[in-house]
C-alpha cells in the first residue's frame, strides 16, 4: 500500500504544470554545522515552502519555512530567496561546549521552539534535474535554550522535479 501511495504521489507531482520557477518540488540533503534533509515545494508562482530535518547537538530540529524567490542578476535558473518560519528541536547539547552556560544546565537536554529567517541563492542545473543552494538561516530560540543562533550557513543539493 505504501509503494502504491508513493507511485501515485510521484505521478501526481510530475503531472502538475511548471510554474514561474524551473521546478515544482526538490528533495535533497543539507550540509553545514547541522546536517539533514530538505524538501522544497512551490505553492504558487515564486512562493515556496521548505521543510528541513537536521541533526545537531546530539539531537534533531524540524524547521518549516515560507520563502519568496526572485531571479538573481538577470541570470536564468539563478534565484535568490528570503523567508521566515519556525522550528522545534530536541537536543542533548555538549556539556563542555563554550556556548552553553553551565549554570543553566541540569542534564544538558533541551526542547527548543523558535523562529527562523532564511536568505539564500540557488542555481537550477539545466542539463540534469538538480539544484544547488547556499543559504544563511538565523534562528532565535524562544523556549528552551533561549537566544540567537546565527551560525546556520548551509549548502543544499536537491533532486528537482
Amino acid at each position: 500500500m505504501k509503494k502504491l501511495f508513493l507511485v501515485f504521489m510521484i505521478g501526481l507531482l510530475t503531472a502538475v504544470t511548471v510554474n514561474a520557477q524551473d521546478y515544482n518540488t526538490g528533495i535533497g540533503v543539507r550540509g553545514g554545522l547541522s546536517n539533514g534533509l530538505t524538501v522544497k515545494h512551490f505553492i504558487d508562482g515564486n512562493n515556496a515552502i521548505e521543510g528541513i530535518l537536521s541533526t545537531r547537538w546530539k539531537g534533531f530540529n524540524v524547521t518549516g519555512l515560507y520563502e519568496i524567490h526572485n531571479q538573481a542578476f538577470n541570470t536564468p535558473r539563478l534565484n535568490w530567496y528570503y523567508g521566515f518560519g519556525g522550528h522545534i528541536g530536541f537536543w542533548d547539547g555538549y556539556k563542555d561546549h563554550p556556548w552553553f552556560d553551565k549554570a543553566d544546565q541540569i542534564d544538558g537536554s533541551y526542547t527548543v521552539i523558535g523562529i527562523d529567517g532564511i536568505l539564500g541563492l540557488e542555481y537550477n542545473i539545466e542539463a540534469i534535474p538538480f539544484n544547488i543552494s547556499l543559504d544563511w538561516k538565523p534562528g532565535f530560540n524562544i523556549i528552551g535554550y533561549t537566544g540567537f543562533w546565527g551560525d546556520e550557513l548551509a549548502l543544499s543539493v536537491r533532486f528537482i522535479f
